[in-house]
């Protein structure tokens, strides 16, 4: 064999598999495949100014590369069960607990030492929300910010270098059962290994679906995530904020009982464009360095959609709905909440009018054309519940950006050890359908490599 062990995808899954695997067995010869290229290489070429909008590089550097979609994502890692992915099912919830702060300390020792460790633990927000019919979950968070998060990444890269063989700009087409093995394709060679970690993220849902059926690894529907991003000033969640800093608060509508929930919260941050597989949706970050924040907060007001018989495509609808807002708006649009309410569009004269400044260079628009009526509802219902624990929040000139989707891959059926049907093949993070963060992802690639070493 080629290889002890190959990880295919550079993301926080297969990042930190390699890191622990080289940590416990040095003497492993081990690589990495990533389509997207190394982490110096990743630039967006959008700057707002020459290129306002989505080119469609043949790699986007802002979903694939070295750290993975994550790596441009606020560097928010949750320490919790109750959100993030559902690892603990498989592992236990003390041994996922454990494995996420165990993240934590390598992060900490990696370049993020003296960032804040939030809690939920014994705030008082908790009660102002139920009485709202809202609901704070439990976490403990720490908040690296964008520019720490990348910190991280560099060392952690400078260490693993010279200890693994990355293959940078290097999509794997297939993987292929051997005897005792297995055989990765690339477009120009093949490489063999006898153990195998697959984790391509969410960026890789569709290369993982044609990969389980082409290998009869069992998958089951899963959930796709459909809302938007919600800008305001930063004093309105100040006073949650500054003391949690992420929360995620689920609400659940009168109208039709459907979850609402608030996600990917970013104090004094900005709103910005995200590629998936061509279709341009809307994300947030911010930074910890006080000089590159901004005067808004921005947060995603999200609906899950789960699907029955005979529909299976949750990413395919998910999809569709972001392709019409790219039809409309040549990209993501963008619309106060105050036009929205009354039943007209947004123009440029009046987003340029409004008290709150859009940190996106976004297209004014209607999101009632695109967001299906019950989604909607749900979402306005929910700003309305939420100013009155943070009063503000349905003021008109709130702005709110669309569409915010989050994909989630087909849920592969894998066992306590994350591993498939086939000895030695793990699937991790986001791409397996178990983990949806960068805590949870993380934590799966720490444990497939201690079992490996094991």
């Amino acid at each position: 064999m080629d290889y002890d062990v190959i990880i295919i995808g550079a993301g926080p899954g297969g990042i930190f598999s390699a890191y622990e695997l080289t940590q416990r067995c040095p003497d492993k010869r081990i690589a990495v495949f990533e389509a997207g290229h190394a982490l110096n290489r990743r630039r967006c070429p959008i700057d707002g100014e020459k290129i306002k909008t989505c080119i469609g590089c043949k790699s986007c550097s802002i979903m694939s590369g070295f750290g993975g979609a994550g790596a441009f994502s606020d560097g928010k890692y949750n320490i919790t069960n109750d959100f993030g992915g559902t690892l603990y099912e498989y592992i236990g919830k003390r041994q996922a607990l454990e494995l996420m702060r165990y993240v934590d300390e390598i992060n900490m020792r990696y370049g993020g030492e003296g960032t804040k460790l939030y809690s939920t633990a014994g705030t008082q927000f908790k009660k102002a929300c139920i009485q709202y019919d809202l609901h704070l979950l439990d976490a403990s968070v720490r908040h690296l910010g964008t520019d720490i998060n990348y910190v991280v990444l560099e060392n952690l890269y400078a260490d693993l270098r010279d200890k693994v063989d990355f293959f940078f700009d290097t999509p794997v087409e297939t993987v292929k059962i051997l005897d005792g093995g297995y055989e990765v394709l690339c477009s120009d060679k093949t490489y063999t290994c006898e153990k195998c970690i697959i984790s391509v993220g969410r960026s890789g849902s569709k290369w993982m679906e044609k990969v389980c059926k082409e290998l009869e690894i069992p998958t089951k529907s899963n959930r796709v995530d459909i809302g938007v991003r919600v800008e305001l000033p930063a004093e309105v969640f100040s006073h949650l904020t500054d003391e949690l800093y992420e929360s995620k608060i689920v609400y659940r509508t009168k109208q039709y009982g459907d979850r609402v929930r608030t996600f990917c919260m970013n104090p004094k941050g900005a709103v910005v464009n995200e590629n998936t597989n061509g279709i341009i949706t809307v994300n947030g970050h911010s930074y910890e360095d006080p000089a590159r924040q901004t005067e808004n907060t921005n947060f995603a007001l999200l609906v899950a959609k789960h699907f029955s018989e005979p529909f299976k495509d949750s990413n395919g609808y998910g999809e569709s709905i972001a392709r019409l807002s790219n039809m409309l708006g040549g990209g993501v649009i963008v619309q106060r909440f105050g036009d929205l309410i009354r039943g007209r569009r947004s123009t440029p004269s009046r987003i340029e009018e409004s008290f709150v400044t859009p940190t996106l260079n976004a297209t004014p628009g209607d999101l009632s054309l695109v967001l299906p009526k019950r989604i909607l509802d749900g979402i306005i219902e929910m700003i309305y519940a939420l100013d009155k624990v943070a009063p503000g929040t349905a003021n008109d000139d709130t702005l709110l950006y669309g569409v915010e989707v989050k994909f989630y891959n087909m849920e592969v059926e894998v066992d306590e050890k994350l591993q498939s049907r086939y000895p030695g093949l793990y699937i991790i993070g986001d791409g397996s359908g178990i983990t949806h963060s960068l805590s949870h992802a993380s934590a799966s690639g720490v444990h497939v490599a201690r079992d490996i070493v094991k």
